[in-house]
């Protein structure tokens, strides 16, 4: 029997003569997906798969499913003869492109078999001479497919082909199923002294020989170590960190990628005319004190050290000089030579050093990369990717990233050990890959099809008319997008109630729930105002460290468009001033080891943010018909007595008056007088989130209003507002009778209505919505008209549709809590803001705006 080992990632080449079994090889080995047949190709262009004619196009269509499979990271299997090296050069060059491993499968059958198969089948007739040359040019292929695939698999004869096995190895770069908890270490050149105080910061134990010389390190809590590479050169004891790093890595304690210094020095070491440049000569004169023994296991360690790792699901990539997306997990020269050097400009600065092109400033990949290579003064994050070469051999610092904390720890040079070419200061304009400013969304990365992934409902598609609208709104009239890190979703209503007088009843509300599984909800009042998602700082510092802003404001209020709540910006700090306070008299800074937070909460009065809009459509419409209906009701009143029979016309005028004067109460309870902070009320409702830790999620609703409460009662200048709750078993009848009637009571006294939210645990088997409003009926005038109650209109409105808005607000949610996973996760501004940007395209779509 036959194994037959196959990268889990590349491309195949099946060859054989036609007959050999290509394609029941296949078959039997390979799914239907990962096989793509000339002979399928040939009847896709010519619904004739016979047709030689086509065989251009054929091969055209092959060619462009085999390139879009490998770009996908797919194994491919040619299915065709393959015979000839120019065929299977122009697949090799497709696999090159992708950077790609290669294998070849030969299928090796007599002549007589090849023939007596085509024979027996009767849609083909084949030439008699087309076997044997086949053959004759597959003995003469034989001769160069060793040079052209990285392994080649020959299976002679009949048996051999059925009794051939396959398996899959995993690329050497893989590593998808360490998960860590990693530290990953930046360049160490050669201070081991330095090596050994970072890891002992970190908690590593490590382990010595009888002469004292550290042989390994490894971490109580089972942290792994990963090594960026250039472990060597420059520094004062390059073989001391070599003997410490190979313990680690034999011990499974450490990972390590190779750096460019240690491909050189491995050149040096085997013989090779190298420069003795960069810190080389103190690394050869160092390996020379040492044991030949040393030497040569030292010399296998480094020769043997990959390009770069994929690790925890793909989440991680560490590789010395970066590595950009396309890149990830794959192998070729190109790849390494990527991996070990970067990617240069072909010019040279001042210092006379390569200029590197910024990959890290183009990035747009969800992996994290960790890389060094290039010193900087500090590490900072660009684009999810961060460089940690921190300069420790040219007096710097030696700096680790932990993972996934994403937290950085770091230890001084003790001193300086080589004076650098290019000071240390001046690498950071040029060196970093980029800058905060290169962060900002794309609009790329909002058109076209792709849409946004999201933890909760997968791929959120936003068409491209959406997007232009929304990328309009933001572009003209967004707040400074670095505190744009999340828009609140729409909400859906709850189903339309049947009871006499109701538009919408808590009854529907909370059976929606009952119904779907859900044992507990929060009944949570919806105050009448303009929703506002409040960012606030703990200082100014904070504000800068976190994000980015260094002009001495320390948050914002904005609505949800994105745009600015207050005209004037010392009005929005008195906000955030009175806010911050109540946060820290609550203990929340502290509690929640946070130095910012994003709330959600509704800003009053309507009238605050709303008022043309009260002034040009409700008002008008309520002064109107204040004018108009009593003066018609006159009328009527005087026809009447002059004896006319009017049927109920007089009374259907006189309901209406009653209606427009119940519609301008409805809407006047929100409006009153505010100077300055004097009047305005912010009610939170939800903690959103807070440094490394998306409070929307990780806490139930109980818990929010909890705080929103101790925000309340911290707070003496009467600004911030208590938002009333109510928790209900679905599971008792008194437990909702409590509930609704808590609704009547609210709603009657001039109160908007509620929103229902469910408490866990949730269904797993379906999709639960995150929260609907029931609103009252005087409210519901202000949305459907002063006349809306009235039984003809009410019944028609019944008929209203919830699906689209359904929809809606689930995908909106979704979106909501992944721009907040991806800030609080560190993601860079323009993945939160692909998120956050997604939630206003949607809200373009076509749905009834009163729903």
């Amino acid at each position: 029997m036959t194994e037959i080992r196959l990268p889990d990632m590349g491309l195949v080449v099946l060859v054989g003569v036609t007959g050999s079994g290509k394609s029941h090889f296949a078959r039997r080995h390979f799914t239907p997906t990962q096989v793509v047949s000339s002979d399928y190709c040939r009847g896709v262009v010519s619904d004739d798969e016979n047709d030689q004619s086509a065989t251009g196009d054929a091969f055209d269509l092959l060619h462009y499913i085999v390139a879009t499979r490998l770009r996908r990271g797919l194994l491919t299997v040619v299915d065709a003869t393959n015979v000839q090296s120019k065929a299977r050069q122009s697949l090799l060059q497709i696999a090159k492109d992708h950077d790609v491993r290669s294998a070849a499968i030969v299928l090796d059958v007599p002549e007589s078999v090849a023939a007596e198969r085509n024979a027996a089948r009767p849609d083909r007739d084949l030439p008699a001479h087309v076997i044997p040359r086949q053959r004759r040019e597959l003995r003469r292929g034989m001769r160069t497919l060793a040079r052209e695939f990285r392994r080649v698999h020959v299976l002679n004869g009949v048996e051999e082909i059925d009794a051939a096995t396959v398996t899959y190895e995993k690329s050497w770069n893989d590593r998808r199923e360490l998960t860590g908890p990693f530290d990953v270490i930046g360049d160490v050149h050669g201070c081991r002294a330095e090596l050994e105080d970072l890891l002992a910061g970190l908690g590593y134990e490590i382990d010595r020989d009888a002469q004292g010389l550290a042989v390994g390190a490894n971490h109580p809590g089972g942290r792994t170590a990963v090594f960026v590479g250039d472990l060597v050169d420059r520094g004062p004891d390059s073989p001391g960190v070599l003997r410490l790093v190979m313990g680690m890595v034999a011990a499974g304690d450490a990972l390590c990628v190779s750096g460019n210094h240690e491909a050189k020095l491995v050149r040096a070491l085997r013989g090779r005319r190298v420069r003795l440049t960069h810190g080389l000569a103190e690394s050869m004169e160092q390996l020379s004190a040492v044991a030949d023994d040393f030497r040569d296991e030292a010399l296998r360690f480094m020769d043997g050290l990959i390009s770069h790792y994929v690790l925890d699901g793909g989440r991680l990539v560490v590789a010395h000089a970066g590595l950009k997306e396309d890149y990830h997990g794959r192998a070729s020269g190109r790849v390494r030579s990527f991996a070990l050097y970067g990617d240069t400009t072909g010019e040279t600065d001042e210092y006379g050093l390569p200029v590197r092109y910024p990959w890290a400033r183009d990035y747009r990949g969800k992996a994290m990369v960790v890389y060094g290579h290039t010193p900087v003064p500090e590490a900072e994050w660009i684009n999810n990717t961060i460089c940690l070469d921190t300069g420790v051999v040219f007096g710097g610092k030696l700096t680790a990233l932990r993972y996934p904390e994403r937290e950085l720890a770091s230890v001084p040079a003790r001193q300086v050990w080589y004076e650098p070419v290019r000071p240390l200061e001046a690498a950071s304009d040029s060196s970093a890959g980029g800058h905060r400013e290169n962060e900002v969304l794309k609009i790329e990365d909002v058109l076209g099809n792709q849409g946004v992934e999201t933890r909760l409902m997968g791929r959120v598609a936003v068409r491209e008319e959406n997007a232009l609208a929304a990328l309009e709104v933001m572009s003209r009239f967004a707040v400074d997008p670095r505190w744009l890190v999340y828009l609140p979703p729409t909400m859906a209503p709850a189903e339309t109630s049947q009871l006499p007088g109701y538009l919408e009843h808590p009854a529907e509300a909370l059976a929606a729930y009952r119904d779907r599984g859900v044992v507990r909800a929060v009944c949570e009042e919806k105050h009448m105002g303009s929703r506002a998602v409040v960012v606030v700082c703990r200082d100014a510092a904070v504000a800068a460290e976190r994000f980015g802003v260094a002009d001495g404001t320390t948050g914002a209020v904005y609505t949800r468009t994105g745009r600015s709540f207050f005209r004037d910006p010392s009005r929005t700090a008195e906000v955030l001033d009175r806010l911050r306070a109540a946060i820290g008299a609550a203990g929340l800074w502290d509690e929640l080891d946070t130095g910012w937070l994003v709330i959600d909460s509704e800003l009053m009065p309507w009238s605050a943010k709303a008022m043309d809009l009260i002034r040009t459509q409700y008002a008008a419409a309520g002064a109107a018909a204040g004018a108009a209906l009593p003066m018609a009701s006159d009328v009527l009143a005087r026809a009447v007595g002059r004896g006319l029979d009017l049927g109920t016309l007089r009374e259907r005028i006189d309901r209406r008056a009653a209606n427009a004067s119940r519609f301008r109460d409805a809407y006047a309870r929100y409006c009153w007088t505010v100077d300055g902070l004097s009047g305005l009320r912010l009610a939170p409702f939800q903690i959103l989130a807070g440094e490394g830790r998306a409070w929307a999620t990780a806490r139930d609703h109980e818990w929010h209003m909890a705080v929103a409460e101790r925000l309340a009662e911290s707070d003496p200048s009467g600004l911030v507002q208590r938002t009333g709750s109510v928790t209900v078993d679905l599971g008792s009848a008194q437990s909702e009778a409590a509930a609704t009637d808590w609704w009547e009571k609210l709603t009657a006294a001039g109160g908007e209505g509620m929103v229902v939210k469910p408490l866990g645990p949730f269904p797993e088997d379906r999709r639960i919505q995150p929260g609907v409003k029931c609103r009252g009926p005087e409210y519901l005038r202000i949305i459907y008209g002063p006349d809306y109650a009235e039984p003809e209109n009410l019944d028609r409105l019944r008929g209203r549709s919830l699906g689209r808005k359904r929809s809606l607000a689930m995908r909106e949610h979704a979106l909501g809590v992944e721009a907040l996973d991806r800030l609080t996760g560190g993601e860079p501004v323009w993945r939160v803001h692909q998120a956050v940007f997604a939630v206003l395209a949607l809200e373009s779509e076509p749905v009834d705006p009163r729903l």
